[in-house]
């Protein structure tokens, strides 16, 4: 009969303490969901991601911002401060502040060229949920739900900067077009200006490269 009453003590025992163990696990796995649940809604919902451009893209201007012309462009992702690319276009090929953006004329193998240029900005834009939900946690842990204000959710938006580039002549409306006799010239050139552009600061210097 001990040996009975010891099983059972110890059996009830056993069993409370594993109830213990299963009650907390549950309570753990609830506040564990709540937890990711409010982390993923504090993460930004994407609603507008900006293009990567590692080095340079060659794609039809429209096709990058409805904005741009249907020629294809030498498009890539410019990390300076506004208006850099004007001020080293117009040092570079001495414009005087005169058609900066426009017709700017160059020479390759003894043939005249012209590119025109635009400062393309495509922002990301996300939006944050986390405000919302704050905001309903909140009043429903104080009771007040039905009566609350809650708060409106945010946009979030950063700024991101590309140049795209153009390049024609009086004898090919389109040089970057995949067909054009003069693309891998006009492509190296391009490729030239954009390493001298992104590792120059002072432009006066690029006078003299030249």
């Amino acid at each position: 009969m001990f040996h009975v009453e010891q099983f059972n003590k110890f059996y009830f025992g056993l069993v409370f303490d594993v109830g213990i163990v299963l009650n907390t696990a549950y309570k753990m796995k609830k506040y564990l969901s709540l937890f990711f649940v409010v982390l993923f809604l504090n993460s930004c919902i994407p609603l507008r991601i900006a293009p990567s451009i590692s080095d340079y893209n060659v794609t039809k201007g429209k096709k990058f911002k409805r904005s741009l012309s249907r020629r294809q462009m030498f498009i890539f992702e410019d990390p300076k401060q506004a208006n850099q690319f004007y001020d080293y276009v117009n040092t570079k090929y001495h414009l005087e502040h005169e058609n900066v953006y426009d017709d700017i004329p160059f020479e390759m193998n003894g043939e005249q060229y012209f590119f025109s240029f635009y400062e393309v900005e495509i922002p990301d834009k996300a939006i944050n949920l986390f405000p919302v939900v704050t905001s309903i946690l909140f009043n429903a842990a104080i009771g007040t739900l039905e009566d609350a204000e809650i708060a409106e959710p945010t946009m979030a938006r950063s700024d991101n900067w590309y140049l795209a580039i153009e390049v024609y002549s009086d004898l090919e409306k389109d040089c970057l077009e995949i067909n054009s006799l003069s693309r891998e010239a006009v492509l190296k050139y391009l490729r030239a200006l954009k390493k001298e552009y992104l590792s120059t600061h002072n432009y006066n210097e690029v006078v003299f490269k030249n």
